[in-house]
């Protein structure tokens, strides 16, 4: 997967039909939508920037959960005013999008054991990523990911009973994406709300369980990919420092322009010149762990 620096041209403006409009626990919604243009060139860590109507002046960044076949699929949580007036929308109408934006998670080949990491509306990156290897699983691909998701909410799915045994997970941990479970993509969940068959603990806990479990060729193979909430994206990067290994993360930041005009959305990121102000919308949102987090 590569990514082209040079941002003139890449980002459409699209009209998308809404083809799904589904309304789920914990005030979270799956839009799915016609986007033929944006879903050609979006990629895991992408996200779009969509008007959520003609009462808002600013947009809202929503990160794409799949893109198949010409359509995008958006999980997103109503949390103010403008994701409150999105979930109005219905079936046939059509939604604005700005994208796709941003610099994506990069999965190296010499790295085949990727493990994900996503908590809350931190999840649809990992899903991305997943469906991406699974596209590349039928294409022969050495990649084995292990997926952890992790909920304060009820989970966006109806979780599972697993039906693949993991390495070094706890007894009894057994719920699942069922859309992961389909791709045959090991996965668990992990929150401290006792969801049955979820782990009760951390995203990091649950990791260190697998981490464990691993030989020492298998964790040099091991490359961490994580979105979800700052205090969770710093212990993640804490834990690859722990286990010494490489680490991408997904920042969430609030956005006015999402295009780099406005510069609201910087974020202090150490370089090999120094510390630097990037913007997480364009120089992101995916960064280096230990850049963002230098001192974990």
């Amino acid at each position: 997967m590569s990514y082209n620096q040079n941002k003139r041209n890449t980002l459409l403006q699209e009209e998308c039909a809404i083809l799904e409009h589904i309304h789920l626990a914990g005030d979270q919604h799956i839009l799915k939508l016609s986007a033929p243009e944006i879903s050609a060139k979006a990629l895991p860590g992408s996200f779009v920037h969509i008007d959520c109507g003609e009462q808002f002046t600013l947009r809202r960044p929503i990160s794409i959960m799949r893109a198949v076949n010409g359509n995008i699929e958006l999980l997103y949580k109503k949390l103010g005013s403008g994701t409150a007036a999105l979930t109005t929308r219905e079936i046939g109408e059509s939604i604005n999008l700005i994208g796709p934006i941003g610099k994506p998670f990069e999965l190296h080949p010499k790295k085949s054991r990727p493990l994900l990491i996503g908590g809350g509306v931190g999840m649809p990156p990992m899903v991305f990523i997943a469906d991406t290897i699974h596209n590349s699983i039928q294409s022969s691909s050495e990649y084995r990911p292990f997926v952890i998701l992790g909920s304060e909410a009820p989970f966006p799915f109806t979780a599972t009973p697993s039906q693949m045994m993991i390495p070094g997970i706890p007894d009894g941990v057994i719920g699942s994406m069922p859309l992961l479970e389909d791709w045959k993509i090991p996965n668990r969940l992990a929150s401290l709300q006792g969801y049955a068959g979820t782990h009760n603990g951390y995203v990091t806990d649950l990791a260190r369980h697998w981490l464990d479990s691993l030989e020492d060729e298998e964790l040099a193979q091991v490359e961490i990919f994580s979105c979800g909430p700052h205090p969770m994206l710093e212990a993640v990067a804490k834990l690859a420092t722990e286990y010494n290994l490489p680490c991408q993360v997904s920042l969430e930041e609030f956005m006015a322009c999402g295009v780099g005009g406005c510069a609201g959305c910087v974020v202090q990121v150490e370089t090999a010149e120094g510390p630097a102000m990037k913007r997480v919308c364009v120089d992101g949102p995916v960064f280096e762990a230990k850049s963002v987090f230098p001192n974990s």
